[in-house]
């Protein structure tokens, strides 16, 4: 698309299934790069990956010929399926991504405070959960959710 210019960035959430703790420290750095190379791949700039035991975030450009939900199955569905196939879960836990996720615009004014947000998940979890982190992000994106659905 000549003369065509975009600054779509997303901040991107969602958790294991039932939000399980098998992300372990041991993994991550390995799992974030494989998600940032499955962006990659895809014509999908990421600016910085991370998360916890049970969920994660990316901070990614998406270019205006992919759909964010389009991006995100590619990079959950890759990540998984990369997992599994590594053996690196338990056998008796196949590694999964919640059906779901949140994805927030980020202003271009925005984006370093992001990033420093993402990259300091493991000290910001010590003092509040991932249910009360996506609260606050969907309030404060003015976006109505039904209780029910967001944990399952």
């Amino acid at each position: 698309m000549a003369n065509t210019y975009t600054s779509l960035d997303y901040h991107i959430v969602f958790s294991t299934q039932s939000r399980q703790a098998l992300i372990h420290t041991g993994m991550e750095e390995r799992l974030w790069a494989f998600m940032a190379g499955i962006a990659k791949n895809n014509g999908i700039s990421p600016k910085r990956i991370g998360g916890v035991e049970d969920h994660v975030h990316l901070l990614v450009a998406i270019p205006p010929t992919l759909t964010v939900s389009k991006a995100v199955q590619l990079i959950k569905g890759g990540s998984s399926a990369w997992v599994n196939d590594q053996g690196i879960v338990e056998a008796s836990s196949r590694f999964r991504w919640q059906e779901g996720y949140g994805a927030f615009t980020v202003s271009p004014s925005k984006v370093a405070e992001v990033s420093a947000y993402i990259a300091n998940q493991r000290e910001h979890h010590r003092r509040r959960s991932f249910q009360e982190e996506y609260r606050e992000f969907l309030d404060r994106h003015g976006i109505d959710y039904d209780e029910r659905y967001l944990w399952g």
